[in-house]
């Protein structure tokens, strides 16, 4: 799970990744413009953001630069744009971002994109946004991340000790066979996506399912990923 700003001035757009992100198990953070953007960034650093080009205030190069000025550009960041050219996107790697996005943004493309910049090394990223003093200052947010990760894990533990320990209580075998093969599928799918952390994409793989079929599985079960995930951290 991760923590993602969207910096776009489209509603569609921002409901639209707010929704994908959030079935793939992330906290997402929406900004209409490059001033909710910056108010955003002095109060938290995100994991990862996806920043638009093309606002009315402040364009997404230039919020890209000013960041950079400022030693604030301690995340990767992903443009996104539906009219720039090759050269704007080139413009924007070299002033720091890590990837571009054009829109309409395919989903493949975009969770391929996530998946990158999430894996992006955030010692590299600081190092060479130069930013050492900050990484010091939230040293005490790095250690809350930490606790974060630690409770998810003891949930994913606590959830297959359970599992293995006691499958009666998961499993009714005295129950007609469509009730039963209901009851686990129920507890296969919220097994995995304990497990996964609530991304849809890889409980999907696991499960050998295409995304659409598998949200059509967990609807008709009554398996609800958001709950099920707050239930247990």
């Amino acid at each position: 799970m991760a923590n993602i700003l969207v910096v776009d001035d489209e509603i569609g757009i921002r409901e639209l990744l707010s929704e994908i992100l959030s079935d793939e198990g992330h906290v997402v953070h929406l900004a209409e413009n490059a001033q909710q953007a910056r108010e955003f960034r002095r109060n938290a650093i995100p994991d990862l953001v996806l920043l638009d080009i093309w606002m009315p205030d402040t364009d997404g190069i230039s919020l890209l630069k000013e960041w950079r000025r400022e030693e604030l550009l301690s995340m990767p960041i992903i443009i996104m744009s539906g009219h720039a050219s090759i050269d704007t996107a080139v413009e924007a790697t070299r002033h720091g971002a890590l990837g571009f996005l054009e829109k309409p943004i395919a989903l493949q493309k975009l969770l391929k994109a996530v998946e990158h910049g999430l894996s992006t090394s955030a010692n590299k990223v600081r190092s060479a946004a130069g930013s050492l003093a900050e990484v010091a200052a939230r040293a005490p947010e790095a250690a809350s991340a930490t606790a974060n990760i630690s409770a998810s894990e003891k949930a994913v533990a606590q959830a297959r000790a359970d599992l293995i320990a006691n499958p009666e209580a998961q499993l009714n075998f005295n129950l007609p066979l469509r009730e039963a093969r209901d009851n686990f599928e129920r507890t296969y799918f919220e097994y995995h996506l304990i497990l996964e952390g609530g991304s849809m994409t890889r409980v999907a793989e696991k499960a050998g399912l295409e995304r659409t079929h598998l949200y059509r599985k967990l609807k008709q079960l009554n398996v609800e990923p958001q709950k099920l995930l707050k239930k247990n951290s």
